[in-house]
């Protein structure tokens, strides 16, 4: 995944005070939408349209590879639903669409990108604990 540029407004709310209450709507979005977010197919289709901008519906399937027909029509009618892709249907025949991120999905493309970047920086320290688990024992007793 492409890194981005910083949303301003994200970080200034990071390095800001926890808010001493939590807004229920608030929460209920954030769960709503990591569900959807840790869906593998949204990744894929998310770091897809952000490497390549406009695809049509065929060739996004082909960018995402694995992704069945039906798949990718539940996962970007969701995406669409939800802000994070547009849809642009060409009243041409046989009938063309087009997909493309919006500003909202590039800025979740973005706040993903942070874990993508997480992972890489710790991506050893999660294969030594996936090696220590399958050994039975935690990293905490010490694995080499």
């Amino acid at each position: 995944m492409r890194r981005t540029a910083e949303d301003e407004r994200i970080e200034e709310r990071r390095r800001g005070p926890i808010p001493a209450e939590v807004d229920l709507a608030i929460e209920a979005l954030v769960n709503d939408i990591i569900g959807k977010v840790a869906d593998k197919w949204t990744m894929l289709i998310l770091e897809a349209l952000e490497e390549h901008g406009v695809l049509r519906f065929t060739q996004l399937g082909r960018a995402v590879g694995g992704i069945s027909q039906k798949m990718l029509t539940q996962t970007v009618r969701q995406m669409e639903r939800d802000g994070l892709v547009r849809r642009t249907v060409h009243p041409v025949i046989p009938p063309r669409v087009d997909y493309e991120l919006t500003p909202l999905g590039a800025s979740l493309g973005a706040a993903v990108c942070g874990v993508w970047i997480w992972a890489e920086t710790h991506h050893a320290e999660i294969e030594q604990a996936r090696r220590a688990f399958a050994a039975g024992r935690t990293v905490a007793e010490g694995v080499s």
